[in-house]
């Protein structure tokens, strides 16, 4: 029942975002037809305390025009979407609340595969929220066997399809990052520790793509050429934060960024194949082109 209601919940949430000024008739009537309310009208009274449970939960204030036809709305709703990790949660329960009420769609909808380790993410819940320092059994990549050690777990990441973990080695008195696809066990020692007042997740990864923070590499003004297909792809999907259009003609987009230029960003360009040009830096430049005659090379063998 309490999961129902979470549902219900976002519902709420999802349709009033997707339809900003919309009256309580038609919140009704979409609710009838959405399969959560079993075909029934949407009760006032329920709908009054569904309004009040989702800024309690998700700290939401839906609230009403009474000049524009009594039309209900989200407040802030840039700061909602700005969230990512509430437009995570409230997309992907949607997504949930559909395949529920319609068994339909079931067979229609396709999901990639999360590598293991989602079944760490509670104990390490627990031990961030309480401060506690975590025993963790990993095997990294790279390494002919795992190894146990102690870590101050303070942060927990996705990026592409995996959960990460950022945290205090205490064995080698430093910042790490463990993919949790990697890690065999987790045990939550009685020791506590204390997060720095100055750490700043967005500050760590600043200029970073992805989870690897290469502090070794400046941050930097990196200048590419978009051609064809990848024109319209990385204006929709950009790379990194700081992507900025700078110039365009019927050939192609010239975009900016300010980042690391470090291995996951090259990565992140070498997907876009024959596609994109590097302009500036120069080193980055004619690191690219070591790489295309690297791979000139097998194919010449």
């Amino acid at each position: 029942m309490a999961a129902n209601k979470f549902g219900r919940y976002v519902w709420l949430v999802d349709l009033i975002r997707c339809h900003p000024y919309i009256t309580f008739k038609e919140i009704s009537e979409k609710w009838e037809n959405c399969g959560l309310g079993d075909g029934k009208p949407l009760p006032w009274k329920t709908f009054m305390n569904h309004k009040d449970a989702v800024q309690t939960i998700f700290d939401i204030i839906i609230s009403c025009d009474t000049k524009r036809g009594y039309g209900y709305y989200i407040e802030d709703a840039d700061l909602l979407e700005g969230d990512a990790f509430r437009s995570w949660l409230i997309d992907s329960y949607a997504t949930l609340n559909q395949l529920q009420a319609d068994k339909k769609l079931e067979k229609r909808i396709s999901f990639e595969k999360i590598p293991s380790g989602n079944k760490f993410l509670q104990p390490i819940l627990q031990a961030m929220r309480q401060n506690s320092v975590i025993e963790i059994t990993h095997h990294g990549f790279g390494r002919s066997h795992p190894t146990t050690f102690l870590v101050e777990p303070y942060h927990l990441k996705v990026y592409n399809r995996r959960w990460y973990l950022i945290g205090w080695s205490v064995y080698s008195e430093d910042m790490r990052t463990y993919a949790l696809d990697r890690i065999q066990s987790v045990v939550i020692t009685d020791t506590e520790f204390k997060l720095p007042e100055t750490f700043d997740i967005d500050k760590y990864f600043e200029g970073c793509v992805g989870i690897i923070t290469d502090t070794e590499y400046d941050i930097e003004r990196v200048v590419i050429k978009a051609y064809g297909w990848a024109r319209k792809y990385l204006c929709t999907l950009p790379i990194h934060e700081s992507q900025r259009e700078i110039s365009s003609d019927d050939e192609s987009i010239t975009f900016e960024f300010n980042v690391r230029p470090n291995y996951e960003f090259v990565q992140m360009l070498l997907q876009q194949t024959d596609q994109i040009e590097i302009i500036e830096p120069q080193w980055l430049k004619d690191g690219m082109c070591q790489i295309a005659e690297n791979i000139l090379s097998y194919y010449r063998k």
